[in-house]
């Protein structure tokens, strides 16, 4: 099923109508009805009772984001959730490693004792918690400097605070947030590949293929690097979604609602 996105988006936000200065636009958006005026959405084309929202020269009417670029936007803060929401939990990671660093023995202790009460209930199961790998990498980490943990906090939160921005930019869909979103997500690609040689599974698989996705649509429907046309290409594609720039250029007269008169 096809989803109109501008109505979506009007039944979500409202309507926005412009009562343009030019006669032969004005008559296009505007119509008489018995219950009064009414002026024609520039977002979904339905028209409107009430005054119009704004008025003025035709080429300073409001941009109001129509179909396609609504489709855009709302894929564009999926990915901004998706990013905040991995930006938080690699603070908690961050959090978690910087307080292991000050207290590795207590952590120790207490992870052995835990292990020796677990180890009988694995066994249970035929399940050898001495020879599991995840076991195997956190006993490992006791062995790490104070040192190099802390510089691991420092990435992880470093790495976190590059997802939060991105969450913030792509959230109001701002053109730097898309080129950092890019050039971040690309080279993180081939270590989530090699990580993909060491260990499979369907969390990494998922992760992979969001990412390379995510990369290829932004860059393409956006425009970045100037691919199709650039940044030019993108704002002229953006401008002629105006319904005021389409009834323009269309000559010919939009229907009003039924029973109305011209204005």
């Amino acid at each position: 099923m096809k989803i109109d996105w501008d109505r979506r988006t009007c039944a979500r936000k409202g309507h926005v109508t412009y009562a343009p200065d030019d006669p032969r636009l004005r008559v296009r958006l505007h119509a008489r009805t018995a219950l009064g005026d009414v002026w024609r959405c520039l977002r979904c084309g339905d028209f409107v009772l009430g005054e119009p929202h704004g008025s003025g020269p035709a080429d300073e009417a409001p941009l109001v984001p129509r179909g396609k670029v609504l489709r855009d936007l709302f894929i564009l803060r999926f990915l901004a959730v998706e990013r905040a929401v991995r930006g938080v939990f690699i603070v908690l990671v961050a959090f978690a490693v910087w307080r292991f660093s000050n207290s590795q023995d207590a952590v120790r202790r207490l992870f052995q004792e835990n292990l020796n009460v677990f180890r009988p209930v694995f066994r249970h199961f035929h399940y050898d918690l001495d020879h599991s790998p995840v076991v195997g990498s956190i006993q490992k980490a006791f062995g790490y400097r104070h040192s190099t943990l802390l510089l691991v906090a420092a990435l992880l939160l470093a790495y976190a605070l590059i997802e939060l921005v991105e969450a913030v930019g792509l959230w109001y869909a701002k053109r730097w947030a898309e080129y950092l979103t890019v050039v971040a997500t690309a080279a993180f690609l081939p270590l989530e590949i090699y990580e993909l040689t060491e260990k499979v599974s369907y969390l990494k698989i998922a992760t992979l293929v969001l990412n390379i996705l995510a990369v290829l649509y932004i860059a393409l429907a956006k425009r970045l690097f100037g691919l199709r046309g650039g940044r030019r290409a993108f704002d002229e594609e953006r401008h002629s979604a105006s319904l005021l720039e389409v009834e323009e250029s269309a000559g010919v007269e939009a229907g009003h609602p039924e029973g109305a008169g011209a204005g």
